[in-house]
């Protein structure tokens, strides 16, 4: 018999949450679980996903376990691992950090430049709170972090939790693999192939990808993505714009170092003025209005027509793909598998010319002691240049966080690659603090 865990989703009022339990039944052949739990702190919200996760657990999977809870001792007790994805301040913030920016001449979103800034100041409590939870009420479980935004987060458990059991990971190059593999069209899909990546969260590059009898696969999609981008069918249209933009953009942000192919969140970086002329061209109305007006209202609507008929046949919720991610690293952990992801680990000189403080995005090979790093040696000066630019702004939101200092945030700000100068940043800061005056700590 397999052992089976005990998990508990953190942020389960999220709309994310049926498609994470939907990806875990999927997976159930390879992590069976003989618990899940609901954590959050809003109760009501919370609610509304679990009634109907308790009627589909109840049909799909009656020997699973199920509970939701805003008690922190009754969530956190007899648990092998904590699934956290929490959005503090909900998609109502997250449209404040994209709409103040633009006001400003800068464009706005929800991980990167000043909106991921804002995001970030309000994530690092909410995420230590849980982790301290998980210490006090099952000290020897694991805590699968990938709570946005990642980079911040990471760092700030780095320098608040340096020993606690948590991993830091991002699904977006999950994504773009996925999208990868299907370009060169590959059974397996990602799996298929082993990739060298370095780099900050959301700010990162792959250096080598091969199949599994080592071939070199880099120039066959170095040659789509000079033409395409990672749009896999140029005559097709299944993607949102907003991402279909994205996607396509990634041509240009590849053409700027064609030795390497580029996480597509560099856009923002490198492209910063074409971002802001061209994704925003709605400044009243943005990526968060989209997402509270199809996603946020789809996955309610399915929860309350499942808690209405009483059943989940023929359910709405759609097992969340990306978020298999999770499963891999849960089980790898569990089951000791020796399995190769990439993780968002601290530095300690698996990339040798950069500060061994900085929070990287690299593979690792994750069993059930934790991750081993795999060493990546030199990187290249602009690349490097570009993160020692962006780990300094992770490192003082982090730093502004703790000592509550004003300065500290202005100069975050400040040095972001996104924002053109100081007095810009200041204009955007004093804004964004009397926005989230409700979930940053004061500063002085």
């Amino acid at each position: 018999m397999m052992k089976k865990s005990s998990i508990v989703i953190a942020g389960g009022g999220s709309t994310f949450t049926p498609g994470i339990v939907m990806m875990l039944l999927d997976h159930a052949d390879r992590f069976p679980l003989r618990q899940i739990k609901f954590y959050d702190n809003d109760a009501e919200r919370q609610e509304k996903i679990a009634k109907a996760c308790e009627i589909l657990l109840k049909e799909r999977a009656p020997e699973i376990a199920f509970s939701y809870t805003t008690d922190p001792k009754e969530a956190f007790t007899d648990i092998d691992f904590v699934m956290a994805h929490i959005r503090v301040g909900k998609y109502a913030m997250r449209e404040k950090d994209e709409k103040i920016p633009m006001k400003h001449g800068v464009f706005g979103q929800e991980t990167c430049g000043p909106g991921g800034i804002a995001y970030g100041m309000r994530s690092i409590g909410g995420v230590i709170e849980i982790l301290d939870y998980m210490e006090k009420y099952s000290p020897n479980a694991w805590m699968l972090n990938y709570s946005n935004p990642a980079a911040i987060v990471a760092e700030a458990t780095r320098r608040l939790r340096p020993n606690s059991k948590i991993i830091n990971i991002c699904d977006m190059p999950v994504g773009i693999e996925d999208r990868m593999a299907e370009i060169l069209g590959l059974p397996g899909g990602r799996k298929d192939m082993t990739v060298r990546y370095y780099g900050l969260n959301h700010f990162g590059w792959w250096c080598d990808i091969r199949d599994k009898d080592g071939n070199d696969l880099m120039p066959r999609i170095k040659e789509h993505v000079a033409k395409y981008g990672y749009i896999v069918n140029p005559e097709a249209h299944n993607d949102e714009a907003s991402w279909n933009d994205t996607f396509g953009k990634a041509k240009d942000v590849y053409a700027v170092d064609p030795d390497t192919l580029p996480n597509t969140y560099l856009k923002y970086y490198l492209f910063s003025d074409y971002v802001f002329n061209h994704d925003n061209q709605h400044p009243d109305h943005t990526r968060a209005n989209e997402v509270m007006e199809h996603r946020e209202k789809n996955v309610f609507a399915a929860a309350k027509e499942i808690v209405e008929k009483g059943t989940a046949v023929d359910c709405k919720f759609q097992s969340d793909d990306h978020a298999s991610y999770i499963v891999d690293l849960a089980e790898a952990i569990a089951f000791n598998k020796k399995a190769r992801m990439l993780l968002i680990v601290p530095n300690d000189g698996a990339i040798s010319n950069f500060d061994p403080t900085a929070m990287v995005e690299i593979p690792c090979i994750v069993g059930s002691n934790g991750y081993e790093k795999v060493c990546i040696g030199k990187i290249p000066q602009f690349q490097k240049g570009l993160m020692e630019q962006q780990v300094s702004v992770e490192k003082l939101v982090v730093e502004a966080w703790i000592t509550g200092s004003y300065q500290k945030l202005w100069q975050a700000l400040t040095l972001s690659k996104t924002v053109p100068s100081a007095s810009v940043a200041k204009a955007i800061l004093d804004d964004l603090i009397e926005a989230n005056k409700d979930y940053w700590p004061e500063l002085k």
